[in-house]
């Protein structure tokens, strides 16, 4: 009888049983031969790339060799991150050279600084400013951020939008938002005081702020305009992180649900403006872009971009993740602490790691779409990593590993067995740049 008549069971067996169908990557640094290895998944219309930590430097060199792929030849317009939109935003600016920005010392200068001002996001900023600086605007990618957490500087965008182009509206706009200008500096007190009773909420002004800057850019005839499409977004930043601090003190899942509620629908409105045959590329971690509904989070009432794209999607939503057995990774013993290289314990033996580690690949890509052995191989729930911006190992088990069924959370699935920690980039963190406490990763 063959190990496959026989349900393997243990990481070892498991290992072995998967072993064939892993097919063995080349280093991501040599981008133009990683990347076709990913050409099966072309077709989608998002593909969205995780990552089992955010400071692993294979992690985004493999993320930056797919999406190079996708774009040169595969019409992938938006590359959209999780990362605040006003700071994205710079980059956008530089990378379709479309006015003032960069990727500097000031940008994506909050903590985890390290998150996107390392080496090689830096390289593959460059590579796409120089890819669009051969094509007209219309065919040039963009770069976009998902995230909910930058209600000082959205607000900010949004008056300097309206200075410039509306003063009357910018006037009315400071009255909205004064509502919230003594918690910038410090959201979660915000939504800390509304909890307790201190101060009424200010839902109802940022709500109207929004309604009336989209109403003016579909007056005017401004929906094409990329300034007045920045500042929408960003009003709509600011609606969504006064609800998202005001759930954090809630028992339950609201915040976390309403960041990735979030993050899909700004996906979608990308989308929407480049029209019915644009395609999006997604760089999130693990806990966003695999499908919740097949992990512990989803059976405990949470929801994420991945699940939401596939109902959206269907087959035409790819979700790929990562994971790695051991090696260093870039994270902090607590938020807003600094950055250490800290080592990556080998993984558990109940965790789908140690399965991968035992099919023997240093890097491998693991298609999980066709029905057979492998799926149902993996079926059954196992532990499954996830390391933040924050790594506990003295606390691996209860603060790093959720429950999982890998074959339903991802379509394929990515294998280092060894990997390193990303090389930061110096910042320089302007006065008056506040730190918010987000919840989850």
């Amino acid at each position: 009888m063959t190990l496959l008549e026989v349900k393997p069971d243990s990481a070892v067996e498991l290992g072995h049983a998967i072993r064939d169908a892993c097919v063995p990557l080349p280093d991501p640094r040599r981008a133009l031969e990683f990347g076709p290895y990913f050409e099966p998944f072309a077709n989608a219309r998002v593909v969205m790339l995780g990552e089992a930590s955010h400071g692993t430097e294979e992690f985004y060199q493999a993320r930056a060799a797919i999406t190079r792929m996708l774009i040169e030849h595969y019409g992938f317009s938006i590359v959209a991150v999780e990362a605040d939109w006003p700071d994205a935003n710079r980059i956008d600016r530089h990378v379709r050279q479309r006015g003032p920005g960069g990727y500097d010392a000031e940008s994506f200068a909050r903590f985890p600084t390290w998150m996107w001002r390392n080496t090689a996001v830096a390289e593959f900023v460059d590579w796409l400013h120089d890819y669009n600086a051969e094509r007209p605007m219309a065919a040039r990618a963009e770069f976009r951020g998902l995230d909910v957490y930058s209600l000082r500087s959205s607000i900010g965008e949004v008056l300097d939008y309206l200075d410039r182009e509306d003063p009357e509206e910018a006037s009315k706009a400071r009255r909205r938002y004064g509502c919230l200008s003594p918690w910038q500096a410090e959201p979660a007190w915000y939504g800390r005081s509304v909890i307790t009773g201190e101060i009424d909420p200010c839902e109802a002004a940022v709500v109207e702020q929004l309604a009336s800057i989209v109403a003016r850019q579909m007056e005017l005839g401004l929906e094409d305009d990329e300034n007045g499409f920045d500042a929408a977004q960003n009003a709509r930043v600011v609606q969504a992180a006064e609800q998202y601090y005001r759930m954090m003190y809630r028992a339950g899942n609201d915040s976390w649900n309403l960041r990735d509620r979030h993050m899909f629908d700004t996906l979608m409105h990308l989308l929407d403006r480049r029209g019915p045959l644009s395609k999006a590329v997604v760089w999130a971690h693990n806990s966003h872009i695999g499908d919740a509904s097949a992990t512990e989070m989803g059976w405990s009432g949470q929801f994420n971009i991945g699940e939401l794209a596939k109902k959206a999607f269907r087959d035409e939503a790819v979700l790929i993740g990562f994971g790695t057995d051991h090696g260093t990774v870039a994270a902090a013993d607590d938020w807003d602490e600094p950055m250490q290289i800290k080592t990556v314990l080998p993984s558990r033996p109940d965790s789908y790691e140690r399965v991968f580690r035992h099919t023997g690949h240093a890097r491998a890509l693991l298609n999980l779409r066709p029905t057979g052995h492998v799926r149902e191989a993996l079926a059954e729930p196992r532990l499954e990593r996830a390391i933040g911006v924050i790594y506990r190992p003295e606390t691996e088990r209860q603060s790093h590993y959720f429950q999982a069924v890998l074959p339903e959370q991802f379509d394929a699935y990515v294998w280092f067995g060894e990997t390193r920690a990303v090389t930061p980039l110096p910042t320089h963190r302007p006065e008056g740049v506040p730190e918010t406490y987000p919840f989850g990763v």
